[in-house]
């Protein structure tokens, strides 16, 4: 059986960093691609980024602040997040997935998730 299990969250002053981990096992995650969505309160959950062999992408509104990488042999996924604003409050989820639209950060592109992990900036 498949887990993601995020790491990372906590509580940050504004213009601080973090870094999540996502820690995957149960599964062969080859060719997969990694996503990190994020949903804040009373919000939609929305696409962060996004990894599939060495190739990225990033929602606007994070570009220049996250940075999304893999260490494929410990099959875990991380996402470096500076300059933190308020905004960026949530719930950051890890995701994999197979599929080819992998790229465009839709969620029905990813089908495994993980539980979350809270951020929480203040400023």
């Amino acid at each position: 059986q498949v887990h993601l299990v995020e790491s990372g969250g906590g509580m940050v002053q504004a213009g601080g960093s973090l870094r999540l981990s996502c820690e995957a096992s149960g599964g062969n995650f080859n060719g997969h691609a990694w996503a990190w969505f994020r949903q804040a309160p009373g919000k939609e959950r929305e696409f962060v980024a996004a990894i599939r062999r060495g190739v990225t992408y990033y929602e606007d509104s994070v570009a220049g602040r996250c940075t999304i990488s893999r260490e494929a042999t410990k099959n875990t996924v991380y996402l470096q997040i500076v300059s933190l604003k308020t905004e960026d409050t949530a719930v950051y989820f890890c995701a994999a997935g197979s599929a080819s639209n992998w790229y465009q950060g839709s969620i029905s592109a990813y089908h495994y998730w993980g539980q979350g992990t809270q951020v929480t900036v203040s400023s």
